[in-house]
């Protein structure tokens, strides 16, 4: 049975690379960043998907998902797109003009 190895080849720029240890290595930052950070960082070290897979615990297709949305967008990519859903019951900027406690009108 021959091995399944998937590489994805991805070159940093020495500003990515810095931007994306001190992501990395954050402890305050939101663990998914943290998360795509290192994945990134271990594919551009040569890693195989299955590999940075089992490293990062996660499945070899959200591996993959974060490397091509980092090569389409770079680190942009890394980011949360906006998610489909129910509009904000409250408005930012308060009971302006929303009525007394600034929930919107249904």
């Amino acid at each position: 049975m021959v091995a399944n190895i998937t590489k994805i080849r991805i070159e940093l720029s020495e500003g990515e690379r810095a931007e994306l240890e001190r992501w990395g290595r954050s402890l305050a930052g939101p663990h998914r960043k943290v998360v795509r950070a290192r994945t990134i960082l271990l594919l551009a070290a040569g890693e195989t998907v299955s590999a940075v897979s089992r490293k990062v615990g996660r499945q070899r297709k959200h591996v993959r998902k974060w490397a091509q949305r980092f090569l389409r967008k770079r680190l942009r990519g890394l980011d949360d797109e906006p998610r489909s859903g129910r509009p904000p019951v409250f408005s930012p900027r308060g009971g302006d003009d929303l009525g007394e406690a600034g929930v919107r009108a249904a």
